[in-house]
């Protein structure tokens, strides 16, 4: 807890109030404004939140000018190079990594609860052929409630570490159901001899009429993406979950509610409008034609992948998932393939160019992403919906922190209000 004091004056009244600062471990500290309305009758104004810490979090810390991403302080390379995603999942739901026989009893309990309830594996069918996968996910999630309502005592301890582990555990197999409906094919059940990444990539691509292995390099690559995309601090899809679950509801509909909000094209389809982007400039030798339309305000294109909203430095994920690139296209003979031929040399004059340098826009974790589920097999129509399956374990550690504190409340932004004043009504037939 910090000491410091900020001295507020109004200079319209000439009233003056002391606002506490608050001092986290690293990172900004941050000025309490909870009497700013009390003592002054304002609020204060801040557009998409950029400078809004919007509650207290021991889960993720990032340094966008540094570059820098921590899961419960270890550092993102450490945890891509040496974890997994199921134990980087037992690190944010818990706060520490796992000893043996802590991650030995999560993984068998992940295992256990991989299966759906056959009548809600059923509500597939109900869907039309062509709809998006994010919205049957998302339906499907919230429909959990109906079916394992026994365990969603948000003030049972024991209740909330049932739904941690019976989301983590099925949302790949609702994942590949909605895949598998999309194709027409039959659903394939989940094998419990598998790890989490290989049982997800054999629901998806396992077909009963001949048999199918799952390949331990696309599996590994998978699961890298999953370490990386699991959290990332108050987002829009975990500020969701958040608000959503300060009302108390249940915590498949949070979880839900996070669902639809990284469905938003801003949020978590960057990686599909990066391979649109590149489908667009065609080859090599027309990306310095597209740079330049790029640097044209008036032209309206927008180069996809590259700056972030809080990295203001290289994406830190960027660098590990561009080698993981570079090794599941070379074992599928795609390394030199036009596409991602055409993503590093865009890559490469991007950060040549000062237009592109002075405004810090380098690659994020998206530039890569989407080339990498596209060789594996996954559609674009998926993209989003590995990106919910990944950041499930970051929703639900975000939910489990805001629930356990004692100082919750529900959320409730305000407003800077610009509409009509007080007016009266007139009967209809007085209207002009």
């Amino acid at each position: 807890m910090s000491n410091k004091k900020f001295q507020l004056t109004n200079l319209a009244t000439g009233k003056s109030s002391e606002l506490d600062a608050r001092a986290g471990t690293i990172g900004p500290d941050v000025v309490s404004l909870a009497g700013l309305y009390k003592d002054h009758g304002v609020f204060t104004f801040d557009p998409g939140f950029m400078a809004t810490a919007s509650c207290e979090s021991h889960i993720t810390y990032i340094d966008g000018d540094a570059g820098v991403l921590l899961y419960r302080g270890y550092p993102i390379d450490q945890l891509a190079q040496h974890s997994s995603h199921l134990e980087v999942a037992y690190l944010l739901l818990n706060g520490e990594l796992p000893n043996a026989n802590e991650f030995r009893d999560f993984h068998d309990s992940i295992r256990r609860h991989t299966m759906l309830n056959e009548s809600l594996l059923n509500m597939f069918h109900g869907f039309h052929h062509n709809a998006h996968p994010m919205a049957m996910v998302s339906a499907i999630v919230a429909s959990m409630a109906a079916f394992y309502h026994d365990t969603t005592d948000i003030y049972d301890a024991r209740h909330r570490e049932i739904f941690a582990h019976r989301i983590i555990a099925k949302i790949p197999t609702i994942a590949a159901a909605a895949y598998k409906h999309a194709l027409g094919q039959p659903f394939v059940y989940p094998r419990n001899d598998l790890d989490y990444t290989s049982n997800m990539l054999n629901m998806f691509f396992a077909v009963p009429c001949e048999p199918y292995t799952v390949d331990s390099l696309h599996a590994k690559a998978m699961d890298l993406l999953f370490i990386l995309h699991a959290d990332h601090e108050q987002n829009a899809s975990t500020s969701t979950v958040r608000l959503a679950g300060s009302t108390g509801c249940n915590p498949y509909a949070a979880i839900s509610a996070g669902v639809s909000a990284l469905w938003g094209p801003a949020h978590g389809g960057a990686n599909e409008a990066v391979l649109e982007m590149l489908e667009e400039i065609g080859s090599v030798k027309n990306v310095a034609d597209f740079l330049r339309r790029v640097k044209d305000k008036d032209g309206g294109v927008r180069l996809m992948g590259f700056g972030h909203r809080v990295y203001k430095n290289f994406d830190p994920r960027a660098k590990i998932i561009r080698e993981m690139c570079h090794k599941v296209l070379g074992q599928l003979g795609g390394a030199d393939s036009p596409t991602f031929e055409l993503a590093l040399k865009l890559e490469e004059i991007a950060l040549q160019d000062e237009y592109f340098v002075s405004r810090k826009l380098y690659p994020n974790v998206d530039f890569y992403s989407g080339i990498i589920y596209s060789a594996l097999g996954i559609p674009r129509s998926m993209f989003t919906v590995m990106f919910a399956l990944a950041r499930t374990a970051g929703w639900v550690s975000h939910w489990l922190e805001m629930i356990a504190d004692p100082s919750m409340k529900i959320g409730r932004p305000r407003q800077l209000y610009l509409g009509p004043t007080q007016r009266d009504y007139l009967p209809l037939v007085k209207r002009k």
